[in-house]
C-alpha cells in the first residue's frame, strides 16, 4: 500500500507536465485556427493594388414563317455588350474606372435593320479616404453612341444622332457618402459639356433660337447607386443621376437606370431593364426605354 502511494506521488509531476504540455499544444492549435479564420474573413477593402473585372454578352432572337395560316412577320434581333471596371485601391485613395459598350439591331419583315441599342459609357471616379463613410471625390463621365440613329415617322428615315453627336461629358467634385454596403451617393459641383456637329438641338434649349455646337454649363450633380440581392440568384441594380444647371435651376435633368438580373447559370442570365430620361432642354416629354432579354454572358476577368 505504501509502495503504491509512493509511486502515485512520484508520477503526479509527470502527469501535470503532460497535462501542461497538452494544454499548450491546444492553445497553439487554437491560435493557428483563429489566425486562419481571421485571414479568411479579412475585409477585401484592405486589399491594396489593382482589381479588374469584365464580362461580355450576346442576346439573339429570330422568328420566321412560311405558309403559316395564323400570319406573322419574320424578325431577327441581336445585341452585344461589354462591360467592366478597373479599380486601384490604396491606403488613402480609391480610383475606379468603369465602362459599358453595347450595340444591337433588329429587322422586321422587309424593313431592313434598325438600331435597338447603342451605348458608349465610361466613368472615372477618385475618392480620397478621410473617414469611414464620408469622403471627398472627383469624377468624370462620358456618354455617346457608335452609329447614327434615325426617326421613322411617316415611313421615311431621318437621321437624328450619330457618333459623338451628341456627346456628353460631365466633370464633378464633392462629397461621397456610403452608409451601407451596396449603396453609395455623391453630391457636388459639376460642369456639363454637350458636343454636337450636325444635330445641334441637343446643345441648345428646345425653346431657344441659338444654334451653338457646344454647350458648357455649371450646376449641381447628385448620383446614387444601389446594388441589392433580393434572392439567392436575383439582384436589383439602380442608378439615379440628377443634374441641376445654375442657369435654369427649375429644369433638373433626371436619368434613372434600373435592372433586375436573374442568374440562371454561369452562362445564362435574364435581365429586365428600365431607363427613364427627363431632359426638358431636349424634349418636354419623359423618354422611356424598357427591355427584357435572356443573355448569354461570359466573365472575362
Amino acid at each position: 500500500m505504501k509502495t503504491h502511494l509512493l509511486w502515485m506521488l512520484l508520477l503526479i509531476p509527470v502527469f501535470c507536465g503532460i497535462a501542461q504540455q497538452k494544454s499548450k499544444e491546444e492553445l497553439d492549435r487554437e491560435k493557428r485556427f483563429q489566425e486562419e479564420a481571421a485571414k479568411a474573413n479579412k475585409d477585401t477593402s484592405t486589399f491594396l493594388g489593382w482589381k479588374h473585372a469584365a464580362a461580355a454578352g450576346l442576346n439573339l432572337s429570330e422568328v420566321s414563317f412560311k405558309d403559316w395560316s395564323g400570319g406573322g412577320e419574320n424578325s431577327l434581333a441581336y445585341s452585344l455588350w461589354l462591360q467592366g471596371s478597373s479599380a486601384l485601391v490604396e491606403e488613402k485613395t480609391l480610383w475606379t474606372n468603369s465602362y459599358r459598350l453595347a450595340f444591337g439591331q433588329s429587322r422586321l419583315s422587309d424593313q431592313g435593320l434598325r438600331k435597338t441599342d447603342d451605348e458608349i459609357y465610361a466613368e472615372t471616379f477618385l475618392i480620397y479616404k478621410v473617414g469611414a463613410i464620408i469622403n471627398p471625390y472627383a469624377a468624370a463621365t462620358l456618354r455617346t453612341q457608335f452609329a447614327p440613329g434615325y426617326s421613322y415617322d411617316g415611313g421615311s428615315a431621318t437621321e437624328i444622332s450619330k457618333f459623338f453627336d451628341p456627346g456628353y461629358v460631365t466633370q464633378s467634385a464633392g462629397v461621397a457618402y456610403a452608409p451601407l454596403a451596396g449603396f453609395t451617393t455623391r453630391f457636388g459641383l459639376a460642369m456639363r459639356d454637350i458636343f454636337t456637329s450636325a444635330h445641334r438641338r441637343y446643345a441648345n434649349d428646345v425653346n431657344s433660337t441659338s444654334d451653338k455646337k457646344v454647350s458648357v454649363t455649371g450646376g449641381l450633380e447628385s448620383v446614387s447607386e444601389l446594388s441589392l440581392g433580393i434572392a439567392e440568384n436575383v439582384s436589383l441594380v439602380m442608378r439615379l443621376e440628377l443634374y441641376d444647371p445654375f442657369e435654369s435651376m427649375d429644369k433638373v435633368i433626371v436619368r434613372n437606370d434600373d435592372a433586375i438580373v436573374a442568374k440562371i447559370n454561369n452562362y445564362l442570365t435574364t435581365v429586365l431593364t428600365l431607363n427613364l430620361l427627363n431632359d426638358v432642354h431636349v424634349t418636354p416629354r419623359t423618354q422611356i426605354k424598357q427591355a427584357l432579354a435572356v443573355e448569354v454572358n461570359y466573365t472575362l476577368l
